[in-house]
């Protein structure tokens, strides 16, 4: 494992650590690309604030960081900048006008509501079978609109559903993510955390269908940077034979 594009900081208020912090964790492991892609702010309607992600007044000092960063280690990782950031269908446009005036490298999907944050559902402790559906409609229609280069954490909305649909729905994902050509993600933390996501089952129908894989430490601290994720993430898919891929096109 060479890269990681899937990195925090603790603008978004649960992660911890300086960003300098990140960067030599990975030197040190001996990655060649660090993506930082921290939670954007999301331009809500209302007097609703997320407190899960930066806020708005903290973009530019990200930006900031992360290039100074890019620049004073250039000889030794290949630091890129972007963000992780959900697809709202009612608010998609607004916010990639706000984002793209903060010229991030990439963008990566990582759903953690099915509707919108402020009236739709959270993705976890979910089992009504119209809520998977309803996930995978929202992702694959996020990943239409070209914004994206992967999708981070496919099975976070977890298997508390019918057998059936869950094969069906999670099939119909990875179908579509192979056609189109989206990595999806090993997600460490899911591993590591002992969450419901991150399940083997994933990945072997991704192995049946051929979609690319690609592994994301969701790293939350600097420690998170570690061999230790990269031996998780490897005996998650230890024997499936998969599409890895180990570096994007950014």
């Amino acid at each position: 494992m060479l890269c990681n594009y899937h990195t925090h900081t603790k603008r978004c208020h649960h992660a911890t650590g300086t960003d300098r912090e990140y960067v030599e964790s990975a030197i040190k492991l001996g990655i060649k690309v660090l993506g930082f892609s921290d939670h954007a702010p999301y331009i809500f309607d209302g007097n609703y604030y997320s407190h899960y992600r930066m806020f708005i007044d903290e973009i530019g000092e990200y930006k900031n960081s992360v290039l100074a960063l890019k620049r004073e280690y250039k000889n030794d990782i290949d630091i890129k900048y972007g963000f992780e950031l959900e697809y709202y269908p009612d608010k998609h446009q607004r916010e990639m006008e706000f984002i793209k005036k903060y010229e991030p490298e990439y963008l990566i999907l990582g759903q953690h509501f099915v509707g919108s944050e402020p009236q739709g559902s959270y993705i976890a402790r979910q089992s009504d079978d119209s809520f998977l559906i309803n996930y995978v409609n929202e992702c694959i229609e996020g990943l239409k609109t070209g914004d994206f280069i992967y999708l981070a954490h496919p099975d976070i909305v977890g298997y508390d559903f019918s057998e059936k649909v869950v094969d069906r729905e999670y099939s119909r994902l990875l179908q579509f993510a192979k056609d189109n050509d989206f990595p999806v993600e090993v997600n460490v933390l899911g591993i590591s955390g002992n969450r419901w996501y991150s399940k083997r089952k994933i990945f072997t129908l991704a192995k049946q269908i051929g979609t690319k894989v690609i592994i994301g430490i969701d790293a939350h601290s600097p420690q998170a940077i570690s061999q230790h994720s990269f031996d998780l993430a490897n005996e998650l898919v230890s024997g499936l034979n998969l599409n890895i891929i180990e570096k994007l096109d950014i």
